[in-house]
């Protein structure tokens, strides 16, 4: 049991680090103002990195069992931390910065985060919601931490692309460290899940979870993707923006434990009420002319998102089996790649158009509370 929680606390801490991409739009402003990024340059590099953290995840979770956690997270903190030092060294040119931030330190995350939520389940499968919430907790905190340096250090004059190479040094150590930790349980550590085979893609039950995922991770991103923009866009400080970030980020950790927890009680039925809640607490970002009510609803927006990454997570387990977690549910992470190429994208470009933020948040809203029709449980 005490190896078991050695695992949990090392695997929030790792995700604490890869969690850190939820503060990109930290950066985006910055970005603008010394190299003139555009809105959809700034989508497509935060959706890019989502895409390879899924596509990735699909890979890393079929080799798992065979690699073994310790290594694959290990890998996970070489790449990731090389992504942040190669936007570092871009010299402000878009392809580099979308080679690091959007492809290599997206593949990081990919090898990492499998590692983590794979483990904590196999270490207490009667606790798989609460524990998955747990895991997975230190993604959604992540984004605070870094969104809080970012401003500060910003504000003092660093330029952002030597904030990028002090994090990638940064990133690489602290997940050396903790990939050190990473372990299965000794009686499940050598023994393969059976493979579910291509018929997934046909089973109603997959086809049910990758819809929801999709919608309610579209709505999430594109809002996440672009909150400190919408904030100074409605003429608030940049000190109000990074809050917003946080608080997003803050409410994403918290939801992740309670949403998890909740799972463990009422199952299945939780899921399209998430999805139906998240679509209606976007709507709250339209209020956007007043700091706290923004930094508010930013706050309840990332506590609905974070049911995403821990229902879907628990529900999978559940309908499939603990066994099949590292080879179904990352099929099922692939709709948060095409969420992460399409949301935050979609949002930079109707922004572009339309110089406002109205239409991007609507767009999530609308995708978000669909989910509830597609996740329901027949």
């Amino acid at each position: 049991m005490m190896a078991g929680l050695v695992v949990v606390i090392a695997s929030v801490l790792m995700q604490l680090a890869l969690g850190g991409v939820y503060a990109w739009s930290a950066f985006v402003p910055a970005l603008r103002e010394h190299h003139a990024l555009a809105g959809w340059q700034a989508g497509l590099i935060f959706g890019t990195s989502i895409a390879a953290f899924t596509l990735t995840m699909v890979a890393a979770g079929r080799h798992l069992d065979r690699v073994g956690p310790r290594r694959m997270a290990l890998a996970g903190a070489l790449f990731y931390g090389a992504g942040y030092y190669v936007a570092g060294a871009s010299d402000g040119e878009w392809p580099s910065l979308w080679m690091g931030i959007g492809l290599l330190s997206g593949v990081g995350i990919g090898l990492g985060y499998v590692c983590p939520l794979t483990a904590c389940v196999r270490w207490f499968p009667a606790r798989k919601g609460l524990v998955t919430g747990i895991a997975v907790a230190g993604f959604g905190g992540g984004a605070i931490i870094l969104a809080e340096v970012a401003e500060t250090l910003l504000s003092h004059g660093w330029e952002p692309l030597r904030l990028f190479r002090a994090l990638g040094i940064f990133f690489w150590c602290w997940l050396a460290a903790c990939a050190l930790l990473m372990r299965f349980p000794a009686a499940v550590a050598t023994t393969a899940a059976t493979a579910e085979g291509p018929s997934v893609w046909r089973d109603p039950r997959f086809l049910r979870l990758f819809a929801g995922m999709f919608c309610g991770t579209f709505g999430g991103l594109l809002a996440i993707g672009h909150l400190k923009p919408i904030a100074l866009v409605a003429e608030l400080s940049s000190q109000a923006g990074a809050l917003a970030v946080a608080g997003f980020a803050a409410g994403n950790a918290l939801g992740r434990i309670v949403w998890g927890s909740l799972h463990d009680r009422f199952g299945s039925t939780l899921v399209p009420v998430s999805m139906g809640f998240l679509g209606f607490v976007l709507l709250g970002l339209l209020d956007s002319g007043v700091a706290w009510r923004f930094v508010g609803a930013s706050l309840v927006a990332g506590f609905g998102f974070g049911s995403c990454f821990v229902l879907y997570a628990a529900e999978t387990a559940a309908v499939f089996g603990v066994a099949q977690v590292p080879r179904i549910y990352p099929k099922i992470f692939l709709a948060y790649g095409v969420a992460g190429i399409t949301g935050p994208l979609l949002g930079g470009w109707l922004y572009d158009v339309t110089g406002a933020y109205v239409w991007p948040v609507a767009t999530a809203a609308l995708v978000a509370a669909s989910g509830a029709f597609f996740a329901r449980r027949p």
